[in-house]
């Protein structure tokens, strides 16, 4: 089973890290009307954050549990009809059941990957609905002319950073997830991802 699906929370998660390791800087006065946010740093450290990273961990668990049966199953067939050989299986009938086998197990396992990557992106898009309204808050709060992506800021002033802000409120809005796997409707996009809390 692929696991690539969830590299985005783990870079996230890493990516809070990495920010909090900043080279000490003397910065300027904070400029007036401009505020820094990272995502990255939201969806790594938030609780509902944190909560979607275990329990996409979980459902990765719980599918690799469901397949490992199937692996282990053509695993042994195949090797049986190898040993036989030729004498064993005249006519082929049981390599092409094999090989039916086969196909049906990875159709299952892109099943399942299309099926992680759906519920992800829909959790995702429920933290997006929850922490757009606090951005907007913070926003106007703190009198915010522009809203600048900390991803494309190198060095900044810490007071014009609102993402602990927002990830207190968030965490008082949103203090987990509980969810199970979903299948996308037959017109989704598989891995379609929210706008406002984008991958990472």
């Amino acid at each position: 089973m692929k696991t690539a699906i969830f590299g985005a929370v783990a870079l996230a998660a890493l990516g809070a890290q990495a920010a909090q390791a900043q080279t000490q800087v003397n910065h300027g006065a904070p400029l007036t009307g401009v505020c820094v946010y990272h995502n990255e740093r939201l969806l790594g450290e938030s609780a509902a954050g944190q909560s979607l990273n275990t329990g996409m961990q979980r459902l990765l668990q719980e599918v690799q549990a469901e397949l490992q049966p199937y692996g282990a199953t053509i695993q042994s067939e195949a090797q049986r009809i190898q040993q036989a050989g030729e004498a064993g299986d005249p006519d082929g009938s049981q390599r092409q059941a094999l090989q039916q086998r086969v196909q049906e197990a990875q159709q299952l396992e892109q099943t399942r990957e299309v099926e992680l990557r759906y519920t992800r992106a829909q959790q995702l898009n429920a933290i997006a609905t929850a922490v757009d309204p606090i951005i907007v808050q913070i926003y106007q709060e703190r009198g915010c002319s522009i809203l600048l992506d900390r991803e494309s800021v190198y060095v900044f002033n810490p007071a014009m950073d609102i993402t602990q802000t927002a990830i207190e409120r968030l965490n008082a809005a949103l203090p987990s997830l509980s969810f199970s796997r979903q299948s996308p409707p037959a017109q989704a996009a598989a891995g379609g991802q929210p706008g406002t809390v984008p991958n990472p």
